[in-house]
């Protein structure tokens, strides 16, 4: 289990909203992990997760970019079918409620990979992240 840090961002619904989000942070050679975008009429919000959260942090605030940050967990897995209900499942066996999620993995690839925050009053256990067996 690795610890990690979601950017929130709260941006105008435009063209190039995200462009210059990633233009910042790519300049600043910060690596994206996983992005989420989602629209709200004029206004959009943006969840990121960047490989060094530190320099994410530095890029984003040159930028002059508003964002929130949150912790947030992350745990590798087999990239197979059941991988990501079998953790799950494990984190609701705790009485973990999760307050978001990003999961990916590349077709083909053998590993994939699961981000999530919960409340500040819980604190995710330590689960083993491995695959089911079939």
């Amino acid at each position: 289990m690795a610890k990690t840090k979601v950017f929130t961002l709260t941006i105008q619904n435009q063209p190039g909203a995200v462009a210059a989000i990633s233009k910042a942070l790519g300049s600043a050679k910060v690596n994206i992990l996983a992005l989420l975008g989602t629209a709200q009429g004029a206004t959009g919000t943006v969840h990121l997760v960047a490989e060094d959260a530190r320099r994410a942090k530095k890029a984003l605030e040159e930028a002059k970019l508003a964002y929130e940050e949150t912790g947030a967990e992350q745990h590798e897995l087999l990239n197979k079918p059941g991988a990501l209900a079998e953790y799950l499942g494990k984190l609701a066996a705790k009485g973990i409620n999760l307050s978001s999620i990003h999961a990916t993995a590349v077709k083909g690839g053998k590993k994939a990979a699961v981000i999530y925050t919960v409340e500040a009053k819980e604190k995710a256990p330590e689960l083993s992240a491995t695959a089911p067996t079939a």
